[in-house]
């Protein structure tokens, strides 16, 4: 088999596993005051640490949840607190379902949603302050899940701070453990452990501790105020090892990633039919192309047959084309063609040359 939808999910690192298993001993409530929850509780309180040092925040401010969806949809929902602010929310064309379903949601509330115009992808940030009246929230994900754009949110948040009533969340699911980043002008993050070889049903959400906001589950204190509900030890625990695994030996892994990913641009480039869709602004790990002429859909099923595995749009995507391509584009063609290739530091070149044979046998078959 040859697994190249990475950004879809990732298979859980054995280490991780591990972890998982050791931390499901300490079965304890961990806000229980007995011994065995505070255990866990110190347990929880390790792997905390060791999330916010890597990511340069600080413990109290990381929320538990059950991954990106649940953290965007707690940050953007809460936003029905802060319309005293305005009820004005700037985004991009090129967000997470994740994003865009409660933005809709708002929007039949009477809130506006604006979107940021984009120069290769990436937001315009002139014009964007040029959009802030009346803005409680911008919303801007760091990297595109299906073409790798990688957004300047280090640059966006320090413009955003000459407006302190505006706040700044961005989803950095596609980034985190990937690439290194600076959150210290970010009031919102929120990310999953499945994408960086954890485990389903985990993520969090990094919310600066001077920014209050309306829990989207209520019911008790738990581990925050924010969001209640038991807190998971081995899930929290077994994050925390994914991501310290997943930012081991960074540099090599990243030279690696990138030198996989320009032998795969050059090696489908040759190809008449083939226009590559991420750009200079796409992070290694993603590699978006459309084959013209061709149902994306046809050909990810044709590569399937050599046990070859990729994907169209977002895995949550919905519609018969990609918005994100075609943002960037601007060509409905290239939209509606679209394959995305997510390569991670488990690939090989042996995986990169098995997915070209099966490319070439397909593309000969459907495009001859």
């Amino acid at each position: 088999m040859t697994y190249l939808d990475y950004s879809a999910t990732s298979p859980t690192d054995e280490e991780v596993i591990d972890s998982f298993v050791k931390a499901s001993s300490y079965f304890g409530n961990p806000n229980s005051l007995h011994k065995l929850g505070v255990d866990a509780k110190k347990l929880i309180d390790a792997a905390t640490k060791q999330i916010a040092d890597i990511l340069g925040i600080k413990s109290s401010e990381i929320i538990y949840t059950s991954g990106a969806s649940e953290s965007n949809n707690m940050v953007i929902k809460a936003m029905e607190s802060y319309k005293n602010r305005g009820c004005h929310i700037i985004t991009t064309e090129l967000e997470h379902s994740s994003i865009n379903v409660p933005l809709d949601y708002l929007k039949k509330k009477g809130f506006i949603i604006d979107y940021v115009p984009l120069n290769e992808g990436l937001v315009d940030i002139k014009s964007l302050e040029k959009m802030l009246d009346d803005a409680c929230l911008v919303t801007i994900s760091m990297v595109n899940s299906e073409t790798g754009i990688r957004q300047p949110i280090e640059e966006i948040g320090k413009m955003l701070k000459k407006y302190p009533k505006v706040l700044f969340h961005s989803d950095i699911t596609q980034a985190i453990g990937k690439i290194k980043f600076d959150l210290s002008d970010v009031d919102f993050a929120s990310f999953s452990a499945h994408k960086f070889f954890g485990i389903k049903g985990i993520g969090g959400l990094y919310k600066k501790e001077n920014i209050e906001i309306e829990p989207l589950i209520h019911g008790g204190k738990s581990m925050t105020i924010y969001r209640s509900g038991t807190p998971a030890t081995p899930l929290i625990v077994s994050m925390a090892k994914a991501l310290r695994l997943s930012y081991e030996n960074f540099d090599e892994i990243t030279e690696k990633i990138r030198s996989l990913n320009l032998y795969l641009k050059d090696s489908l480039s040759k190809y008449d039919n083939v226009k590559i869709n991420s750009n200079k602004n796409s992070i290694y790990h993603i590699f978006n192309f459309s084959v013209l002429g061709v149902k994306p859909e046809t050909f990810m099923h044709s590569l399937e047959e050599h046990d070859v595995y990729v994907s169209t749009q977002s895995a949550c995507a919905t519609g018969n084309y990609s918005k994100a391509v075609l943002a960037i584009t601007g060509d409905i063609s290239r939209a509606s063609s679209s394959l995305r290739v997510s390569i991670s530091r488990k690939t090989t070149k042996e995986d990169i040359d098995n997915f070209l044979k099966a490319f070439d046998e397909s593309y000969s078959k459907l495009c001859g």
